[in-house]
């Protein structure tokens, strides 16, 4: 292996640790529960149908699409409201989003292997054996039993959202019920969700064959919809067949030049896999880089700002502030725009201000260049409040300045981008059971309606 080391000063990410780990071990198949085909069959059609949403009008596969590498290829997504995939989605002028979704879309791959025990950008889904449910979650105590993985547990939080799926104020049942705070419980969001599917009778037939404890359309939970989704999820987008596995199992398998220095530099000076580490490329820990913020934020309805301090909304600690969770890089290139709002669009950019958190703030500042090239469908509002804030431009680089800058020149980025497209997985970014031809509620595939 090939090891290039930087023509300047690497130092140490104090923010994780300082010594770097050797090549992770090849992935294994006891990394992933085995698979019931029918209950994966049934979940790709529930992915895929819109009959989830409030307005029936968005599917949980329109912003977690294939043709987006399971995300939706935009900056900040449009949800409930939004026409169209990906950067040609717009609002609905008779049911305009009141805003963006505050979040980039995470990608899905390899969310059903069993390391990943926290979930969404600020990890507010865990594995937690102290609560009842077996997870912690924004319902806290009011978490409902039977969801059968943290995957699952994830699959119910947006259809809750009246952004993302539920719809607003009273425009339908689900999003009355969410109002209301009627989430678990006859009458409540859930249930109206599952007595939709229930009557539909090849939904009906098809939850009775996979779930021996459904003997009629009325045993029909969301948590077995939640569970039959998660299934889905974890088949459909398992990644271990890159070529970095293939290298990771048989190392005579070789690298390309260019890919195997950036891998000799990734596990090396660089010290990318000291947060990037693991199989997945992923402590599942949350770090404080300085990633810009555009959009909404995540700010409490009472507020009037457009903040988004990440980990620290989930705990409370001030030490949290504007951490998210280290991402898996597995098909990292095709899963862009980077950062928790999407702020790159360029690896190569998000590289080099990933590695210097100040000078990479100050290139959003007020007039920059940089802004043109975020990806953002059109939408009436000010999604550059914070950066326009030197203030709050100061807070986000104070958080990130607990780790020093990196020190690579072009050349180092050139090697690190090569090394990472070996972590491309064409059999989980081609989908195994792909995009169904229809649904059962004879609704747009993917909420996405034919020209």
């Amino acid at each position: 292996m090939i090891l290039i080391r930087s023509s300047v000063l690497l130092l140490a990410f104090s923010a994780c640790v300082s010594q770097a780990d050797p090549l992770p071990s090849p992935v294994s198949r006891t990394a992933y529960a085995p698979i019931d085909m029918d209950e994966a069959i049934l979940g790709q059609l529930l992915f895929y149908d819109p009959i989830l949403s409030g307005n029936r009008n968005i599917a949980c596969a329109t912003c977690h699409h294939p043709d987006f590498a399971t995300s939706d290829g935009v900056s900040l997504g449009l949800g409930e409201g939004g026409v169209g995939l990906g950067l040609e989605r717009r609002g609905d002028p008779d049911n305009m989003p009141t805003h963006r979704i505050p979040r980039n879309s995470p990608a899905l791959f390899n969310l059903g292997a069993s390391e990943f025990t926290v979930l969404f950008h600020d990890g507010r889904i865990e594995v937690d054996s102290t609560m009842t449910s077996g997870f912690r979650t924004p319902l806290e105590d009011d978490m409902l039993g039977g969801f059968a993985s943290l995957l699952s547990a994830q699959t119910m939080f947006p259809v809750l959202s009246p952004d993302e799926m539920a719809g607003h104020g009273g425009e339908n049942n689900v999003a009355k019920a969410v109002r209301q705070g009627l989430i678990t419980g006859s009458n409540g969001a859930w249930d109206i969700l599952s007595r939709r599917v229930a009557d539909l009778p090849d939904y009906a037939q098809r939850f009775s064959a996979v779930y021996d404890h459904i003997d009629t359309p009325d045993d029909i939970a969301f948590t077995d919809i939640s569970n039959a989704i998660a299934v889905f999820i974890a088949h459909e987008w398992r990644s271990d067949t890159s070529a970095f596995d293939a290298y990771l199992r048989d190392p005579t398998v070789g690298l390309p030049l260019k890919a195997e220095q950036g891998m000799g530099l990734f596990y090396g000076d660089a010290g990318c896999n000291v947060c990037h580490s693991g199989p997945f490329q992923t402590d599942h820990g949350f770090h404080a880089m300085g990633a810009p913020q555009l959009g909404p934020g995540k700010a409490a309805a009472f507020e009037n700002n457009a903040h988004d301090t990440g980990r620290m909304r989930v705990t409370g600690d001030t030490d949290d502030a504007f951490a998210f969770r280290t991402p898996s890089l597995r098909n990292v290139m095709q899963t862009g725009p980077w950062g928790h709002a999407g702020g790159h669009s360029k690896i190569e950019h998000f590289l080099r201000d990933h590695l210097d958190p100040v000078a990479g703030t100050a290139r959003f500042a007020q007039s920059s260049t940089a802004r043109l090239d975020v990806r953002l469908p059109p939408l009436m509002g000010n999604d550059w409040r914070e950066m326009d804030d030197p203030a709050a431009r100061e807070s986000i680089v104070q958080a990130a300045m607990i780790r020093a800058p990196r020190g690579l020149d072009a050349a180092d980025i050139a090697v690190l981008v090569s090394f990472l497209r070996t972590l491309d997985d064409e059999t989980a970014l081609n989908g195994r059971l792909g995009i169904p031809k229809s649904v059962p509620s004879g609704l747009a595939v993917g909420g996405v309606t034919a020209d």
